[in-house]
């Protein structure tokens, strides 16, 4: 759900390495897709790409995991979702 490198961005470097695995292996922030949907979406937020289908679950999925995991958001993803929320 979050990238790896996105939650390293959001707070997550000083966890521990087992804190990592966990997160990483964590099947409620994994999500099956594509190879070109993955590649697609790279490393990004919510501000710089959604998935064509069901926007309004993805950010709330992205929403939930970012605050079970208590991580950071930046104000360009935050106004993103945000504005997609009021939408949903």
């Amino acid at each position: 759900m979050v990238p790896l490198a996105e939650a390293a961005r959001s707070g997550t470097r000083t966890w521990s390495r087992a804190d990592r695995t966990r997160y990483a292996n964590d099947p409620r922030v994994l999500v099956a897709v594509t190879a070109k949907s993955n590649r697609s979406k790279g490393d990004s937020d919510p501000a710089k790409w959604l998935p064509g289908k069901d926007k309004c679950g993805y950010l709330a999925r992205w929403v939930e995991t970012k605050h079970r995991y208590q991580m950071t958001v930046d104000q360009t993803e935050h106004d993103a979702i945000a504005s997609r929320l009021r939408r949903c």
